[in-house]
């Protein structure tokens, strides 16, 4: 089972989901039974398991992917599966050319660090001294916090006005209007949320300082001196010899993506290139190329909040641990395409997976991870389970915070521990040790904290090998159930339709013997059940739908409230 996740997450530029699906990988120390053992295997064996893991994933009739796997910058696997194009029936070959999404972060960060060195950029300028009129709330936003995602400025890909202008061209002043005015989340410096809007800045920066364009300085700068010949900036009218196709997955089967204007993801998602190209890039970062190493180190170190917290997030890329080697890893999604990238530069292990298909079933985490751990040959186990008194797992049972919007709710469910985030169905926990606990195959660890007088006080949680994030005990009460109220059926009919969220992704209402049913995009169906007249929620997922009507009492749209957020859909049919 994996955690489902609501519609912007971790790392991707933006992918049109309404429940995401995503393996969180873990770091915990375990004891030492439950360490990976090595076990090296040679790289013709390795291919033949590599292959054999990506061959049941892919089928050979729909979207595909490219896939690079490296060790001391010789290929273990290089090879295409699936179909660049639908239409045409043409196979992906690993030559080929893929949006990349957010792995166009690492290019923008170095590309900042050149301009470091060159004693054009310091990471520690306020962002007014290059738009001195940017309304900071009286705060100061530096290029460093820009960078590792601490700046506190709105995500402007999480804006529902903006899923309303995908197919406008506009400018990168244009962009940084969309969010310039938008109050801050938070004290720059004091939190880590994700936010393509920092790398919107971070590309009008070097804009400004360069006077060359962001594309060119990226193409001049970095494409061509390293020979990456299939790399560029993605604009859809442009010849791209090689470029595959992307699809999304609906209803009926599989569809051409929506239209996206690459103007828009821009600094934070606009590059495209082949494996081939990623192989280049990575072996560039082992060496002073573009920049000194001693200043790339800081790229790939996780940045420090100012209350010492660890973000597990350095520049452009993330930053983990597992079993003391250091993993460099980050997805991309955006409209047709998946990506995900996974470097050990230790190991000197690197990891592309490429697909052409935005909400495709295929878990590139899992993958990247488990052909990475196979490599260096230290497989994933989930630890042992052991049985703990009901007392004890009674005596973990709260709300804790993580801060003053994010609550984590740990029930007890018979003889078991239940977690559960905002907008995430409840997800038992096992216990591995008296404290300590995991979610078989989502690899994510929790390990409950005793005060003085052995009292639990609070819980950290690791995900995706990053840091232990604490989480106080509150005085909340755990949260009621909801409960169903008894409406006429009849009253569902009126809700029968599709609303649409975005451009790429509604909600389709429909009834069966009874009972009112949603479907999303390329997911399952699920029952909704009535909490008033116009207010619905769901079991499977911690989400509501609440239906609009106009004046006249006709139903005209519909507001999806999950994870915090409330996203509206207009009846469309």
């Amino acid at each position: 089972m994996r955690l489902q996740l609501s519609l912007s997450f971790f790392s991707r530029f933006w992918l049109p989901l309404w429940i995401i699906t995503v393996a969180l990988l873990p770091t915990l120390a375990m004891a030492q039974a439950t360490k990976p053992q090595t076990t090296k295997v040679d790289d013709k064996e390795l291919a033949r398991q590599i292959d054999t893991m990506l061959a049941a994933t892919f089928q050979p009739d729909a979207p595909g992917g490219a896939v690079l796997v490296l060790r001391d910058g010789k290929p273990i696997l290089r090879k295409g599966y699936g179909l660049a194009n639908l239409e045409l029936h043409v196979p992906v070959t690993p030559e080929m050319v893929f949006r990349l999404g957010s792995l166009t972060k690492q290019f923008t960060a170095v590309a900042i660090l050149m301009l470091v060195e060159e004693g054009k950029v310091k990471l520690s300028d306020d962002i007014t001294r290059y738009w001195p009129d940017y309304p900071t709330d009286g705060q100061k936003i530096t290029v460093e916090q820009l960078l590792t995602h601490t700046s506190g400025i709105k995500n402007y890909t999480d804006l529902p006005e903006w899923f309303n202008l995908w197919r406008q061209d506009m400018t990168p002043d244009e962009l940084i209007a969309l969010f310039k005015d938008k109050p801050l989340d938070f004290t720059p410096g004091t939190r880590w949320a994700y936010s393509n809007s920092g790398y919107i800045l971070l590309g009008a920066l070097i804009e400004k300082v360069t006077g060359m364009s962001y594309e060119a300085f990226i193409q001049q700068r970095i494409f061509t001196p390293l020979g990456m010949a299939h790399a560029a900036y993605d604009q859809t009218e442009r010849i791209l010899p090689g470029r595959v196709s992307g699809y999304s997955r609906g209803e009926d089967g599989y569809l051409n993506a929506q239209y996206l204007s690459m103007s828009q993801p821009y600094a934070a998602g606009s590059l495209a290139a082949s494996v081939d190209d990623l192989a280049k890039w990575d072996a560039a970062l082992y060496t002073d190329k573009l920049v000194k190493q001693r200043t790339l180190q800081s790229a790939f170190k996780s940045f420090t909040l100012k209350d010492g917290g660890d973000t597990g997030y350095g520049y452009g890329f993330s930053v983990a641990d597992y079993e003391g080697h250091t993993l460099l890893q980050h997805s991309g999604g955006i409209n047709g395409f998946a990506t995900y990238m996974l470097r050990l530069p230790d190991d000197k292990v690197y990891v592309a997976l490429l697909t052409n298909c935005d909400n495709c079933p295929v878990p590139l985490v899992d993958l990247a991870f488990n052909i990475a751990t196979l490599v260096i040959g230290k497989p994933y186990r989930d630890p042992a389970v052991i049985n703990l008194p009901t007392s004890t797992l009674a005596s973990y049972i709260g709300v804790y915070q993580f801060d003053e919007q994010t609550d984590l709710v740990i029930r007890q469910e018979g003889d078991q521990l239940v977690a559960q985030y905002p907008g995430i169905p409840p997800q038992p926990i096992l216990p591995s040790a008296p404290t300590e606990f995991f979610i078989k195959d989502a690899m994510i660890r929790l390990r409950f904290v005793k005060d003085a007088a052995g009292k639990v006080s609070a819980v950290q949680v690791q995900e995706h090998f990053g840091p232990w994030r604490m989480a106080r005990k509150s005085d909340k009460p755990l949260p009621a159930a909801r409960q169903p109220i008894e409406i006429d059926p009849a009253l569902y009919e009126q809700y029968i339709g599709e609303y649409q969220i975005a451009p790429s992704f509604s909600l389709t209402i429909a009834v069966n013997e009874g009972k009112l049913l949603v479907k999303p995009t390329g997911q399952d169906v699920a029952q909704l059940f009535p909490e008033t007249e116009t207010l619905f929620f769901l079991a499977v997922v911690d989400a509501q739908i609440e239906f609009v009507k106009d004046a006249a009492g006709k139903v005209t749209g519909l507001i999806l409230h999950q994870g915090g957020q409330d996203m509206s859909g207009k009846k469309i049919k």
